[in-house]
């Protein structure tokens, strides 16, 4: 090998060696790619949160069978786990109201057909089998109170998970309306069996009088949703009747059926039974159904009974 290639062999090797020294102590060359640094970089990338948007559902029906349409953008609101209309009614949508009660006042053979959503995750302190039913009949007192008759009003109750609320809790329109013509002579056979089925089989309640909440079973709570329907369809009445055991006297025991009979109807009214439709009275003790020398049969005379007339 001559003396000037080894010379310039020489000066390859040095700059070879320069630069994988520069490298190797420069952090910010990214001479080699790195792996690691590509992982930490992939791991501090943050995902953004999902945005769920609020529903906003409109006060929109019409009758597929005639040319009446409504479609506004107010609607009755709840907060969630809650079945009492928020307050005010905006007065586009009482106006909207108006005219609905005209129309069906002018064609009785229509109803209006209310479905009243609710969540999954809410919580049912009504006395309906589900928050949806409960809400749909809170409109139909409202509608009720501006004049359309409750017998052209049905409602039903339905789980819908894409309602979302906003950050108040509050759901606007959680609901959904149509009108549905009825033959003429038409009848529901299967609600005037649920009215029959309530006058011989009652709803008996078993509870401490002024309690703040009557606890209801799955089967009670559909006799209740049953007996709200007999009111509107039929026009019934709601007898609420309070029986004691026979500890004290005649007279005390009285006043105390008397205090569980309110009790009952005041619940009644706060789950949309209208207080008109409701008779409450006493039998005290005169009534009983078990031996009152047993407590056991105490306790089952010590009751409420609701019924229809």
């Amino acid at each position: 090998m001559s003396k000037k290639t080894s010379y310039l062999l020489g000066i390859l090797f040095t700059i070879i060696i320069g630069t994988l020294l520069y490298c190797y102590f420069c952090d910010d060359c990214h001479c080699f790619p790195s792996s690691e640094t590509e992982t930490e970089e992939t791991n501090s990338v943050v995902s953004e949160p999902e945005v769920i948007s609020v529903t906003r559902n409109a006060f929109a029906l019409s009758d597929a069978d005639g040319d009446f349409n409504i479609k506004i953008n107010d609607n009755f609101n709840f907060k969630t786990s809650n079945f009492s209309i928020l307050e005010p009614i905006s007065s586009g949508l009482s106006s909207e109201v108006i005219r609905l009660k005209d129309y069906l006042l002018a064609n009785p053979l229509k109803d209006i057909d209310i479905t009243g959503y609710y969540r999954s995750d809410e919580t049912n302190d009504s006395a309906y089998p589900n928050l949806g039913l409960a809400r749909a009949n809170a409109v139909k007192n409202y509608l009720i109170s501006q004049g359309i008759p409750s017998k052209q009003i049905d409602t039903h109750g339905a789980l819908n998970d894409d309602i979302n609320p906003n950050d108040a809790s509050t759901l606007f329109g959680p609901l959904k309306f149509g009108i549905v013509t009825l033959e003429e002579g038409a009848t529901n056979e299967a609600l005037e069996a649920a009215c029959e089925g309530i006058r011989t089989n009652p709803l008996i309640l078993y509870f401490n009088t002024g309690q703040a909440q009557i606890n209801l079973t799955a089967e009670q709570r559909q006799k209740i949703a049953d007996i709200s329907s007999c009111v509107d369809k039929f026009g019934v009445k709601v007898q609420v009747v309070g029986h004691t055991d026979n500890e004290g006297s005649a007279t005390t025991n009285m006043n105390l059926g008397q205090g569980r009979a309110d009790f009952a109807k005041d619940y009644l009214k706060r789950n949309g039974i209208l207080e008109d439709n409701i008779n409450a009275t006493s039998k005290g003790e005169t009534a009983p159904i078990a031996d009152n020398n047993t407590e056991e049969g105490r306790t089952k005379n010590r009751r409420t009974v609701i019924t229809i007339n």
